[in-house]
């Protein structure tokens, strides 16, 4: 699979076509999208890798050379769709995100091995080491917390996950794991920021009347909440709903939509270009 973006012009796709017949490859799946405000342009290829007469690898290398005439530079991906993804769970007390993730990965709905799931609680440890998968509890003081970020990154890293996944985790990243994690750190939250802040917010939301409610799935950065988004989705809600209606739907809503951005960041139909995204 070949993913870039770079400045929109003529003869792109008839490039990158080219070489991929030139070298025998078979294209089972293309999109393209060019962004007229800024003048960007972005495709995904899936190529049948018994096609190819070399390695991901070696088609890495090969690309190397298109992509720099193309001017992509660093915008550009070859990976291997063959390769298992791994993921890195994060986790709190809540756990509805990590119920529904474990739920699908091991019903197959979700193509993905979940290395480790690491809490700054233990109240999810039971349910993780049920489905197999190691647990670790890491405690967070409530001053200084370098030290149990150490711990996390070098639990993290240790798996080389293609995706660390905030389930409901309720600390925030600092600026040196979100540099070290670009692109592969996703978040979930409720959709009721900025407007309800702190705590209890669908009390507050309840208070003001709502009639929806979402979630809101997205890259994490140093700027809290404000990373690219992969997805969103909303659900109605009315006056006769009650605060646990609205902490019950809005957790339903959540579940989805990390499961979405999860699956497509998975499968490398996400492009990021400053703070937006492409979704293929």
């Amino acid at each position: 699979m070949i993913t870039f973006g770079c400045p929109d012009r003529t003869g792109i796709v008839a490039r990158v076509s080219s070489f991929l017949a030139d070298a025998g490859g078979w294209i089972v799946e293309a999109a393209y999208h060019t962004d007229p405000d800024t003048g960007w342009f972005f495709t995904r290829q899936v190529v049948r890798a018994d096609s190819m007469p070399y390695s991901a690898d070696e088609l890495r290398a090969r690309f190397a050379e298109v992509a720099r005439a193309l001017s992509a530079e660093s915008n550009w991906r070859v990976d291997d769709t063959g390769e298992r993804r791994r993921a890195v769970l994060l986790v709190s007390k809540e756990g509805h995100c990590l119920y529904d993730l474990l739920g699908r990965v091991a019903s197959g709905e979700l193509d993905v091995d979940i290395s480790a799931v690491i809490g700054n609680h233990d109240s999810l440890a039971g349910i993780t080491r049920a489905h197999g998968i190691p647990f670790h509890h890491v405690r967070f003081p409530s001053g200084d917390k370098a030290a149990a970020f150490a711990e996390v990154r070098k639990l993290v890293d240790e798996h080389d996950p293609h995706a660390i996944v905030l389930a409901r985790f309720m600390q925030i990243l600092p600026p040196d794991l979100c540099a070290a994690w670009t692109g592969r750190a996703l978040n979930i939250h409720h959709s009721f920021l900025p407007s309800f802040v702190g705590a209890r917010p669908y009390h507050q939301a309840h208070r003001r009347g709502v009639k929806l409610i979402g979630a809101t799935c997205h890259y994490v950065t140093a700027d809290l909440d404000a990373g690219p988004i992969i997805e969103q989705d909303v659900i109605r809600v009315d006056h006769g709903d009650t605060v646990p209606d609205l902490v019950r739907k809005g957790r339903d809503i959540e579940k989805v939509t990390l499961a979405r951005g999860l699956r497509w960041h998975l499968e490398g139909r996400v492009l990021v270009h400053g703070n937006r995204t492409v979704v293929f």
